[in-house]
C-alpha cells in the first residue's frame, strides 16, 4: 500500500465500479490489436494491482503507458513468444516484444506445472514489456500449496551507490507464501527508494515528498521535502552509502543478473535497440521440502506472532506483508477503485476517441 504522498485525496477521489473499469480495460487494449484473451488477463493484472492498492501498476499509471508502447511499435499485440531453452526444472522464453503483464502469467504457469513435476519451476523472459505488479505473477502459485516468486529488470533510470548517472532498472522483488486461516504473505518492493511509478503518481497529485527520497540532477539526495525536484534521479533503497543504498543497489544487480544476463538479455543501460524488459518468475512446491499442512499452520502462527507485536509509541499496530493489500482488496471490492480526475478525464478522452461507451463518471 503507498504511503500518503502517493494515494489519491478523498476530496478528488472519484469511486469506479471494478466491473465499469474492468469492462472499458478490455476494450481499450482490444482497440490495440489485443486478443481477447490476452485483452482480459492484462486488464486482470492491472485491475488485482488497484484493487489491492498499488495504484502506481493500476490503471492510472499503466494504461496509457502501454496504449503509447503500442501505438509507437514498442510493444507487440500478437507476439510469437517461444521458448528458446528448457530444461525439466527451467526455461527461457522470447517474448518477442509482448507486454509481460501478458506474457508474464503464461510463464508462471510454465513454472508451475514443473513444479509440480520436480519440486521447483523457473522460468525467465527476455525482449518483453513491463510485468505490471510483480506480486500478480507469484501469487499465482498460491492455490497450488507453492511459494511464488516474480523478479522484473526494466529501463535504467536509478543511479549505483555514488553516481551521478542512472545505470538500473526499480528492479522490484516479490515473494508470495500461503498460510492456513491467516492472509498470504506477499512482499513486492522495489530496490530503488520508491518505484518510478510511485514518483509519476506523485508528480501527479503534487505531493510533498520527505528528504532523501530521489537524488536531484546532480545525483545528490535531497535534502528537504518537497515536489520532486526538475531533472530528479531515482536512488537505490538506502539513499546514502551510511543509510545502507549498497544494499539496494546490490539487490538491483542480483534482479538485473536473474532477470537479464540469466536470459540472454541486454542490462537496461548497456548499448542495445530499444529498451525490452526481462522477467523472472519461480514456483517451489511446499510439498517437495515439507508437509503443507505443517506449512500453513507454522506460517499462521508465525504471521499471528509478528502482528501481535506490542507497537511503538505513535503507532497502532505491527502489520506483515500483504495484510494492508488484503483488506484494500476487501474494501475496494465494496467502494469502487478511486481514481484521480485527471485519469477519469484521460479514460474520457480515450473512450471517446475509440469509439468506446464511457461509463466511469
Amino acid at each position: 500500500m503507498p504511503l500518503d504522498q502517493f494515494k489519491v485525496s478523498e476530496d478528488d477521489a472519484v469511486y469506479v465500479d471494478e466491473g465499469d473499469l474492468r469492462a472499458t480495460t478490455e476494450a481499450v487494449f482490444g482497440k490495440m490489436n489485443v486478443p481477447k484473451e490476452d485483452s482480459e488477463l492484462a486488464s486482470d493484472v492491472l485491475l488485482k494491482a488497484d484493487l489491492r492498492g498499488v495504484d502506481s501498476h493500476g490503471v492510472s499509471n499503466m494504461l496509457r503507458s502501454y496504449v503509447a508502447g503500442y501505438n509507437e511499435g514498442r510493444l507487440n499485440p500478437t507476439p510469437d513468444w517461444k521458448i528458446v531453452r528448457e530444461r525439466a526444472s527451467t526455461a527461457t522464453i522470447d517474448s518477442d516484444g509482448g507486454l509481460g503483464i501478458i506474457i508474464g502469467p503464461k510463464a508462471m504457469k510454465i513454472a508451475i506445472a514443473k513444479a509440480k513435476e520436480t519440486g521447483v519451476g523457473v522460468v525467465t523472459m527476455r525482449n518483453g514489456g513491463h510485468m505490471g505488479m510483480a506480486s500478480y505473477h507469484a501469487m499465482m502459485a498460491l492455490e497450488h500449496n507453492m511459494i511464488g516468486m516474480a523478479m522484473t529488470a526494466v529501463g535504467a533510470g536509478v543511479l549505483p551507490t555514488f553516481g551521478a548517472e542512472g545505470r538500473l532498472g526499480t528492479n522490484p522483488i516479490a515473494v508470495a507464501a500461503p498460510a492456513r486461516n491467516m492472509h498470504p504473505f506477499v512482499f513486492d518492493v522495489a530496490t530503488s527508494m520508491v518505484a518510478s511509478n510511485k514518483l509519476q503518481l506523485a508528480n501527479r497529485l503534487g505531493a510533498v515528498l520527505p528528504p532523501g527520497m530521489v537524488a536531484d540532477a546532480s545525483g545528490t539526495p535531497t535534502t528537504s521535502e518537497g515536489q520532486l525536484p526538475e531533472g530528479y534521479l531515482n536512488i537505490p533503497f538506502g539513499g546514502t552509502r551510511e543509510l545502507g543504498s549498497h544494499k539496494g543497489y546490490g539487490f538491483a544487480m542480483v534482479v538485473e543478473i536473474m532477470c537479464t544476463i540469466l536470459s540472454a538479455g541486454i542490462p537496461g543501460a548497456l548499448p542495445q535497440e530499444g529498451r525490452s524488459a526481462k522477467h523472472y518468475v519461480a514456483a517451489y512446491d511446499i510439498d517437495a521440502f515439507t508437509d503443507v499442512d505443517e506449512f500453513k499452520d507454522m506460517m499462521d502462527q508465525w504471521l499471528e506472532f509478528m502482528e501481535a507485536t506490542p507497537p511503538a509509541p505513535g503507532h497502532e499496530r505491527v502489520m506483515t506483508p500483504g495484510q494492508e493489500e488484503e483488506e484494500a482488496e476487501a474494501l475496494r471490492a465494496e467502494t469502487g477503485i478511486p481514481l484521480h480526475p485527471e485519469v477519469i478525464d484521460w479514460f474520457e478522452d480515450i473512450c471517446h476517441e475509440f469509439e468506446i461507451p464511457f461509463k466511469l463518471r
